[in-house]
């Protein structure tokens, strides 16, 4: 019985697990299923996507092609060549070859981005998740905390906390996820506070079913899509942060390759050598725009609204 009223409630949520044919004739499809064959007619999102993987691609196997040696190797006498057959992007002010130290420098970027964003999504969830459930004096206190955070804007509080904590990956890691939790755990309280009067919550609990498994196994993965989307959009955020950490020198220290600090070490430059700023800003750019591109197919993939 409970199993049928949750599946009810999930497809009144507009995702349904059958969808109509060009012909007419209607054809089994997962919930899920529905999802990405929605998200699959939305152009700029597949080659959001497709834009992010080869990224991350050339990321993963980098040591294949390029030899991680060359990121701190300096020449001073092959300092500001032009890109060329020798130097693909060309060198720095250090004779080092930028390529590499691009490629490798997006492993930062965008790895630890993601490792923010699943960190701010757990924890988030979790927070939300308890707040929107109980409600009452518990919903208050969690939710009074995160306001505390979010007067702060998240860049000026990710600069708090590293220069309390000091420079380094692992720093930055932990400002940036302090600084993006609460945002998570607006938007999953939000979700949980719609759905805890719902039937099949009702039933759960006649079940006698504990309060974390409903919310976790009942409550979360019908109101996720909003959480989702919102984690898409977030890791666009929290690589144009971990840059700007990078540029103002308070995120990774220098010589370690980061796209902001590869910025921030040829800013006297890039005026007489435009490509030493050109080519990490185009990485920087175009990650964040494909980001953006798979989060908008994400929002209307998941929007009930959406035709089949």
């Amino acid at each position: 019985m409970l199993g049928l009223i949750h599946e009810s409630n999930f497809q009144n949520k507009g995702v349904s697990k059958v969808s109509k044919t060009k012909s007419g004739v209607v054809s089994g499809r997962s919930a899920w299923g529905l999802v990405w064959f929605r998200f699959k007619k939305n152009k700029l999102a597949m080659c959001g996507l497709f834009m992010l993987a080869i990224m991350m691609l050339a990321i993963l196997l980098a040591p294949l092609y390029v030899d991680y040696d060359l990121v701190y190797k300096q020449r001073i006498v092959d300092k500001f060549q032009a890109p060329g057959a020798e130097h693909i992007f060309g060198t720095d002010q250090f004779g080092r070859d930028l390529f590499a130290r691009i490629i490798y420098g997006g492993r930062i970027s965008l790895f630890v981005g993601l490792a923010v964003v699943g960190i701010s999504f757990v924890t988030g969830c979790a927070l939300g998740g308890i707040a929107g459930y109980f409600g009452g004096v518990v919903d208050q206190v969690i939710m009074r905390i995160v306001d505390m955070f979010m007067a702060v804007p998240a860049i000026l509080l990710s600069m708090a906390v590293v220069a309390a904590l000091g420079n380094g990956t692992d720093k930055m890691l932990i400002a940036l996820s302090v600084s993006q939790t609460p945002r998570f755990t607006r938007v999953v309280r939000s979700s949980i506070m719609t759905l805890r009067n719902q039937e099949f919550v009702e039933a759960a609990k006649c079940c006698g079913t504990s309060s974390a498994r409903i919310i976790f196994k009942h409550i979360l993965p019908n109101g996720i899509g909003p959480v989702i989307v919102s984690a898409t959009l977030t890791l666009g955020q929290v690589i144009l942060s971990i840059a700007s950490l990078g540029f103002l020198g308070i995120g990774v220290a220098s010589p370690t390759p980061e796209w902001g600090t590869i910025l921030s070490e040829n800013k006297a430059y890039i005026r007489y050598y435009p490509y030493l700023g050109l080519l990490p800003g185009g990485c920087i750019a175009l990650s964040v725009m494909a980001i953006n591109f798979i989060g908008d197919g994400l929002r209307d993939a998941l929007d009930p609204r959406m035709k089949n």
